[in-house]
């Protein structure tokens, strides 16, 4: 048995011991971030193989090649199943590039959180993690309890944001909409809010390692961070903290889904390996190893693995999820008003 994984241009091939005539006959192509993909070899990748006497082929990528490769192989399906946003997943059905989940087939969908289980509201996608974002910030400086608390004046300079063009961009300012009572969908509100205080943000980040190193500095005190990458910041020897601003915090969501026209058993294998993924054992695997918050409701994670997470029903059940409709809707606009407002 053979698990091949591309990244890029390159292609590595780790030879494994199963029955090769099995092997032969049943491979299934994912498409999947880059992102951990040592850990999810050694904990999904690999134990699937054995457990299925199946090949896995897996090509990595960001999000707009590895959605390029499935628009453009819409007619004879290179891709049997894909791992992405909640939103990139709504562009594809929109162009009817997807099939519909046969959830009767997943034993564990039934223990999913409900956020998780339809995502789409057409039967095309299954959540598979979520996070949530919020504001990190010295206690030891400032107070954070609303969104709006971003522009006080003690944070002057010291305050970053994410850019439009960020996951967390978009959401940060319909946050803040909330927190001056705007939630127009706009967003014209918090973007003009932004742009009159915009000499007074450090930087306007693209990534968290970034925002990780300014704040290490002492040169950011606060700014929206996902929990994902909240391990940066909490144990850098500062002051840190999460913020539960009065508004809340939102929520962001990645899928499977399964492209249009994929061979019968190509779909077959697919769902048996959704399953196998969104099982109790393997969602509890990849939260303990803090790659992914578990979207399976029977997980329960140690406390020093839930410190990275987003887990617990209570939180889940609270977070703000922007429809992915509303993203795709709205964000050219959404990046127009931001060049002409804040980049000026």
């Amino acid at each position: 048995m053979k698990l091949k994984s591309t990244l890029g241009a390159a292609v590595a091939a780790a030879a494994l011991t199963s029955t090769p005539a099995l092997a032969q006959d049943r491979t299934l192509t994912i498409s999947v971030y880059a992102f951990a993909q040592e850990e999810f070899r050694e904990l999904v990748y690999e134990p699937f193989e054995e457990k299925c006497g199946c090949d896995l082929v897996v090509e990595t990528g960001n999000s707009v090649e590895r959605m390029s490769k499935i628009e453009a192989n819409r007619e004879n399906p290179v891709i049997d199943m894909a791992v992405m946003s909640l939103h990139d997943a709504l562009s594809l059905s929109r162009q009817d590039l997807l099939q519909k989940i046969d959830t009767s087939k997943l034993s564990n969908h039934g223990d999913l959180f409900d956020v998780a289980k339809d995502p789409l509201g057409n039967g095309e996608a299954v959540g598979y993690t979520l996070y949530a974002t919020s504001i990190v910030y010295r206690t030891d400086k400032v107070e954070i309890a609303s969104w709006k608390d971003l522009f006080q004046d003690k944070l002057k300079g010291r305050v970053a944001l994410p850019d439009i063009t960020t996951n967390q961009g978009a959401r940060t300012l319909w946050m803040i909409g909330k927190a001056i009572g705007d939630e127009d969908m706009s967003l014209k509100a918090p973007m003009e809010l932004v742009g009159e205080n915009a000499d007074d943000i450090a930087t306007f980040y693209q990534r968290s390692s970034q925002l990780a190193q300014l704040v290490q500095q002492d040169e950011v005190w606060a700014a929206p961070v996902g929990r994902f990458a909240w391990s940066r910041f909490k144990d850098n020897g500062l002051d840190m903290t999460w913020a539960e601003p009065a508004e809340g915090q939102f929520g962001d969501m990645n899928v499977m889904i399964m492209p249009k026209g994929i061979p019968a058993e190509n779909a077959e294998l697919a769902l048996e390996f959704m399953d196998y993924w969104l099982s109790p054992e393997i969602q509890l695997a990849l939260a303990e190893a803090l790659i992914d918050s578990p979207v399976n409701k029977t997980v329960e994670v140690s406390a020093e693995a839930a410190e990275g997470l987003t887990v617990g029903a209570e939180l889940i059940d609270s977070l703000n999820f922007m429809a992915p409709e509303v993203i795709l809707d709205n964000r050219d606009q959404w990046l127009d008003s931001w060049n002409d407002t804040v980049i000026q």
